[in-house]
């Protein structure tokens, strides 16, 4: 087992106890298991400094538990994402020989709404320049981070709520595709084309937009106002779009 202990001086966070007592947080064994330890040493303060303090130590040695088990453990980092100022965990990902291959299938189960019997998980998959497979599949949920799809031809295909944070689909065709609630955030899409496709709902943080055509793109208004706040869009464009 191993332990991280990590002592909180007075003058550490603002963080003072009246007793030497220590704060133990067990982690449940996933590849190995960790105990995260927060002590104080400083029993010259009064108990009405322990009472204003309790509540800030116990969170801070709280973070210091999430960050341990982060860092000691790399497949459990891999299947965290980080959102903000929280964490949405993923599923490990699919030791299935055939996954990638799924994509030239699809599904089928309620795809407007993302509902499934089990995850298309395509992360790290690679189909570059594939002109034929994916088209006008249906890969509602898809779990899409990292992989790669540059030049790939995606005309008509449905990704309702499908994850694709950090993948890349540089040059790739969207043509009457339904991209709507889509988790596009830091993916590269440079070149893209999304004519006569629903982006309604989906969301593009940090994502690579230069030179992505927006001709008749299918977006509520509110959604049009955040994707307009991507700088890399090019004056084209923003000018398609309809931005101000």
């Amino acid at each position: 087992m191993a332990t991280l202990s990590i002592p909180l001086s007075p003058n550490s966070l603002c963080l003072r106890s009246f007793t030497p007592k220590s704060q133990v947080f067990p982690i449940p064994k996933f590849h190995s298991s960790i105990t995260v330890t927060c002590s104080a040493r400083d029993g010259s303060e009064s108990k009405r400094s322990l009472f204003h303090f309790k509540e800030i130590k116990n969170v801070a040695c709280g973070i210091l538990a999430v960050w341990a088990l982060t860092a000691t453990s790399p497949v459990i980092a891999a299947n965290q994402v980080q959102i903000t100022h929280f964490y949405m965990r993923l599923p490990p990902l699919s030791t299935e020989p055939n996954r990638c291959e799924k994509a030239f299938v699809g599904n089928t189960i309620g795809q407007a709404n993302g509902v499934y019997d089990k995850p298309i998980d395509l992360r790290f998959c690679d189909y570059t320049n594939d002109k034929s497979n994916l088209k006008g599949k249906s890969l509602a949920a898809a779990l899409m981070s990292n992989a790669k799809f540059d030049g790939a031809d995606m005309t008509e295909v449905v990704m309702s709520k499908a994850y694709a944070a950090g993948a890349s689909f540089i040059g790739v065709d969207f043509t009457n595709a339904v991209l709507d609630r889509v988790n596009f955030e830091k993916a590269d899409l440079k070149g893209a084309v999304f004519r006569n496709t629903v982006l309604s709902g989906s969301t593009f943080n940090q994502a690579q937009l230069e030179d992505a055509v927006f001709e008749d793109t299918i977006i509520g208004y509110i959604d049009l106002q955040k994707l307009c706040t991507n700088t890399s869009i090019s004056d084209d464009g923003r000018a398609e779009l309809g931005c101000r």
